[in-house]
C-alpha cells in the first residue's frame, strides 16, 4: 500500500501508518475542501490550492465521495470549520500581534501555502504524524507546490512524544504566544492526549489562543441524528480511526477552564451559516458538532 492508496477494510491505524499510509481523516478532509471549490465556487471558503495539492485522484474512493450529492452538508462543515478558524487567526495577528501558527493535525491543510500573514512575519508549524508529512510532501511536489520559508514540518504522535517537545524541536518559542488550528482531529484523541495538548496551549503566553471542532456524546442527540452519528463511528472504527471523544458543550467549557484558558467561545455548525450569510444545508447541523475557540 502506498502513500495516498485507500485502506483495505480491516486495516487498523497501526498497520496503515507502518506501510506510510496517511489517516483517511487527512484524505477525507482534503477532498471536501477541493469539492467546496469545484462543486460549490469555494463561496464559505476559498482554498485555490485544495484540487491541486490532493491530486484529483477520482480513482480513490475517499476522493470520489467528497463529490457525492449526500455530501453536501459535510462539505460546508469543513469550509466553514476552517473559513472560522482563518478568520479567529486574522484577529489575532492584527489585534494581539501574534506571529506563531500550530496546524494540528495538518493532513493537506494549504494554510501555510497561501499565508496571507506571510509578510507580516508569521511562521507556521504543521503537526502530524511523519508518515502523512511524506505523503503531503509528494503531493506538494506533484502539485509543484513551493514549501515557503516561513512554514516548518514538527513530526508528533499526539499520542506518544509530547507537543511541547516536537514544536520545540521544531524552532518553536514558547514564549511567545501563538495561534493553534486543530481541525477534524479532537474526536480521535483519548483523554490523556487532550489533556497533555490543551494543557501545553494554555501554558503558553496571554493572548494565545486554539480553534477546533468537536461532537456531542451519542446518547445527548436525537434519534435521528444518533443514528447518523452511530453510523459514521462504526465506519471510522472500521477503518482504524476510531472515535474517542466527545462533549457536552458546557463540560468542555469547564474542562478548559480547568486547563488554564480564561476565554471560551463555543458555536454549533448550524450558528456557522447565519455568520457566514449562506443558507445551511439540510443535515448540515446534525451529529451534535461544535466549534469552540478557547483564548489563553
Amino acid at each position: 500500500m502506498s502513500p495516498g492508496a485507500p485502506a483495505r477494510r480491516g486495516d487498523t491505524w497501526e498497520d496503515v501508518m507502518q506501510v506510510g499510509q496517511p489517516s483517511l481523516t487527512a484524505r477525507g478532509a482534503a477532498a471536501l475542501r477541493a469539492a467546496h471549490q469545484e462543486l460549490d465556487g469555494g463561496r464559505v471558503f476559498t482554498d485555490p490550492y485544495a484540487v491541486a495539492i490532493l491530486g484529483g485522484d477520482g480513482d480513490d474512493p475517499v476522493f470520489a465521495a467528497a463529490f457525492e450529492p449526500a455530501r453536501a452538508a459535510v462539505r460546508f462543515a469543513v469550509a466553514a470549520r476552517s473559513r472560522y478558524a482563518e478568520d479567529a487567526l486574522a484577529v489575532a495577528v492584527r489585534q494581539r500581534a501574534v506571529r506563531q501558527v500550530v496546524v494540528l493535525g495538518a493532513g493537506l491543510d494549504t494554510f501555510a501555502y497561501r499565508n496571507p500573514h506571510a509578510a507580516d512575519g508569521v511562521r507556521v508549524f504543521e503537526v502530524d504524524y511523519p508518515a502523512t508529512h511524506e505523503w503531503k510532501r509528494q503531493r506538494l511536489l506533484a502539485a509543484d507546490i513551493a514549501v515557503p520559508a516561513s512554514l516548518t514540518f514538527a513530526p508528533v504522535d499526539f499520542e506518544g512524544a509530547g507537543l511541547a517537545d516536537g514544536l520545540a524541536a521544531a524552532g518553536f518559542d514558547a514564549g511567545r504566544p501563538a495561534f493553534f488550528m486543530c481541525l477534524g482531529v479532537v474526536p480521535y484523541l483519548t483523554d490523556e492526549a487532550l489533556a497533555a495538548t490543551f494543557g501545553f496551549i494554555a501554558s503558553l503566553p496571554a493572548g494565545s489562543e486554539v480553534v477546533f471542532d468537536y461532537g456531542e456524546p451519542a446518547s445527548s442527540l436525537p434519534p435521528e441524528q444518533r443514528a447518523l452519528h452511530e453510523q459514521r463511528a462504526e465506519w471510522a472504527a472500521r477503518h482504524g480511526e476510531p472515535f474517542r471523544s466527545a462533549f457536552a458543550p458546557a463540560d468542555l467549557a469547564a474542562r478548559l477552564r480547568a486547563w488554564g484558558f480564561a476565554e471560551t467561545e463555543n458555536t454549533p455548525y448550524a450558528a456557522l451559516a447565519d455568520r457566514y450569510g449562506t443558507e445551511l444545508p439540510d443535515g448540515a447541523q446534525d451529529a451534535g458538532a461544535h466549534v469552540m475557540r478557547a483564548r489563553v
